[in-house]
């Protein structure tokens, strides 16, 4: 029988880094199991994922998020000049926004949205069949065919995954089918402090010039030109998303079954590999991840609370291989102490003991193509 829900658990290994920040440019951060955790907000990942070039080469270009309304006016007037006059996409625009009139360079909206091509098309060309822009008498025909409505947006697959409030006019409300986490690292981490300079290079010409005799006495200074700190750390991270099948065929204009699989096949290449782009020209923390467990369940069900007890390193000092056994050991509680009917299977770099109701995988690509053929539960039936 089918299962609705695909939950994806994932360990990934960072080196000294700096991948989240807050307010006070300190490493974002969570108290859990009393201890405190370096974290990575589900923002952030969702961003890294729909702005890396995998997803644009895999589930094609993300919204426009922006509350810019002049900006954005211009870029789809630009976009769909082949298609529409301009007069209709600014009649589109306006009615999806809400906002009358053509606003100036300094027009914003009430709150950052998402823009998709597909969707100004939709009401350009509802405008265009109708010969007007009545917002009232679009409303009727969006309600009477609201699915058409939300396909058109979800054309970009990333507010089919992440949903959308609508903040006015005529903009839908998408319910996401994608629930992210933030990552958390698995063990308490006590952050250090990097002390940093930016030498001024002819300062630093001036002293040594200085030292040789070239220069008179008291001229040139001995410090640099910036000092600055800043916090980094370094830990392993456990991701976890569920994602809701039917609301993604829903959001997709109901888009068959093995659509959804695909996408979601997608998410998990994603989910193991791509990484924020914070400070990562000061620390270069490219990391893949080391172990990728994914389920289909009935429900959505985050194993989190495998490392609510912070992992303690192993005699080698390292946090992977404990981190790994510890999810492990956890799913097989959860499966086994409530009854669960999932279908499972695992990648790992590292050879790991497995339960008995989880199947291996050699790689990740292999785990992608049983996620694509819907987690059957005999590695020969892929």
């Amino acid at each position: 029988m089918s299962k609705n829900f695909i939950n994806f658990h994932v360990l990934i290994s960072h080196s000294p880094s700096c991948l989240n920040r807050d307010d006070m440019n300190m490493q974002k951060s969570a108290i859990f199991g009393g201890k405190r955790r370096v974290r990575v907000s589900s923002q952030s990942l969702k961003r890294t994922m729909r702005q890396g070039e995998y997803y644009k080469k895999h589930l094609g270009e993300p919204s426009l998020r922006t509350r810019e309304l002049a900006k954005v006016q211009q870029h789809y007037v630009d976009a769909l000049k082949d298609s529409f006059s301009e007069e209709i996409v600014i009649s589109a625009l306006e009615a999806i926004s809400g906002k009358e009139g053509l606003p100036d360079l300094s027009s914003k909206g009430i709150a950052v949205a998402p823009w998709v091509i597909s969707e100004v098309a939709y009401f350009c060309q509802l405008i265009e069949d109708s010969d007007e822009a009545d917002i009232g008498k679009l409303k009727k025909r969006i309600e009477k065919d609201s699915k058409s409505a939300i396909a058109a947006a979800s054309q970009a697959i990333d507010i089919a995954l992440s949903g959308r409030m609508a903040t006015s006019g005529l903009m839908t409300n998408i319910d996401g089918a994608l629930a992210v986490a933030h990552a958390l690292t698995t063990h308490a981490v006590d952050a250090d402090i990097d002390w940093f300079t930016a030498v001024d290079d002819i300062v630093q010409d001036e002293k040594v010039s200085r030292r040789v005799g070239a220069l008179e006495e008291g001229k040139g200074e001995s410090g640099s030109g910036h000092l600055d700190t800043q916090e980094f750390s370094s830990g392993v991270f456990y991701r976890y998303a569920s994602l809701n099948i039917a609301q993604l065929q829903e959001n997709l204009g109901n888009a068959p079954r093995e659509k959804a699989l695909d996408i979601a096949a997608h998410v998990l290449h994603m989910l193991a590999t791509e990484v924020p782009s914070a400070k990562q020209q000061s620390y270069a923390a490219h990391n893949l991840a080391d172990q990728a467990l994914v389920s289909f369940s009935d429900q959505p069900i985050s194993l989190a609370n495998a490392f609510e007890t912070p992992v303690k390193a192993d005699h080698q000092g390292g946090f992977r291989e404990p981190s790994a056994k510890k999810l492990n050991e956890y799913w097989d509680k959860i499966h086994r102490g409530y009854g669960l009917d999932e279908r499972c299977a695992e990648f790992s770099l590292e050879p790991i003991e497995l339960p008995t109701d989880m199947l291996a995988q050699n790689s990740l690509p292999a785990l992608e193509a049983w996620v694509r053929a819907d987690g059957p539960i005999d590695n020969d039936k892929q």
